[in-house]
């Protein structure tokens, strides 16, 4: 019998790259137009360093792609009220068209109730109950980063997804239920699992597209996944390690996302283009 030859890599730097400098582009003629420049607000609660660096990073790519950046730190000892405060002050900013707000926040703080201090029209990160709601129906609206570049990434590489059994591992509200949301709009056939799944390796041998987002690194092996099969890793761990275990999974699948370089990028990318297409509506220049 014949053996699968590797999967070719899903490299989501060159395709976030070009985003990046078309969002740069538009936002140059969006300043042009209108001598305002796209404002993207981020908001930090307490001083985790992984947080900081996220953070960091997305305003530095804010500044290479022509957007202004807007940073709020708060204090680790910060209140829900408090960050509810704020970031509604931000949601009323006309001079502010993007909000991200850096999670996890403290326990002690309700996220949920500030992610939904944030008015959808500024929701360039797709954290809210409406942009959720609006992906579930495919309404207008700002998706979640990481599952809109992930279908980003999966259109680039032509990946049909119409009639395909797609299973994601994983069910935050940032990424896995979204992430089936939009594969679902897609026409494929959606199996949610999760940590608490039993028999998770039968489910994700059946998968022609598996999204692995749950959090655990090398959860997934090359032995639970269906030869020629499409596979994204969404998760990040320390020593660049993903969700899958990439070497036996390689072996296995047709396409595969590397950690780092697949959607790591793609999530910056979607982000930016989202925050100018906020500028852009909210300036009137549509």
């Amino acid at each position: 019998m014949a053996q699968t030859p590797p999967a070719r890599l899903m490299d989501g730097r060159d395709l976030a790259r070009r985003i990046v400098d078309t969002s740069s582009a538009t936002a140059a003629d969006l300043r042009r137009r209108t001598g305002t420049a796209p404002c993207l607000a981020t908001v930090l609660v307490g001083d985790d360093p992984a947080s900081a660096t996220y953070v960091r990073m997305k305003r530095n790519r804010c500044e290479q792609a022509g957007i202004r950046s807007r940073h709020v730190a708060l204090p680790a000892s910060t209140t829900t009220d408090e960050l509810v405060g704020t970031i509604a002050a931000l949601s009323r900013d006309p001079e502010v068209h993007g909000i991200l707000l850096q999670h996890p926040v403290g326990a002690h703080i309700d996220e949920r109730a500030a992610f939904e201090a944030i008015t959808p029209e500024k929701d360039v990160d797709g954290v809210t109950m409406r942009s959720f709601a609006a992906m579930g129906f495919g309404l207008p609206g700002f998706v979640s980063c990481t599952p809109g570049g992930i279908l980003r990434l999966l259109d680039e590489y032509r990946v049909d997804l119409a009639g395909k059994h797609a299973v994601v591992v994983g069910r935050s509200p940032i990424l896995g239920r979204p992430a089936g949301l939009l594969l679902l709009g897609r026409d494929a056939t959606v199996t949610y699992c999760h940590s608490r799944t039993t028999g998770l390796s039968a489910i994700t041998r059946e998968a022609d597209v598996l999204v692995a987002a749950v959090g655990r690194p090398r959860l997934i092996t090359g032995a639970d996944i269906k030869p020629g099969a499409v596979v994204v890793d969404a998760g990040y761990h320390p020593g660049n390690i993903g969700d899958v275990d990439f070497a036996s999974a390689r072996e296995r699948a047709s396409l595969i996302t590397p950690v780092p370089g697949g959607v790591g990028p793609m999530t910056i990318a979607v982000l930016l283009a989202q925050t100018v297409e906020a500028a852009t509506r909210q300036l009137g220049a549509d």
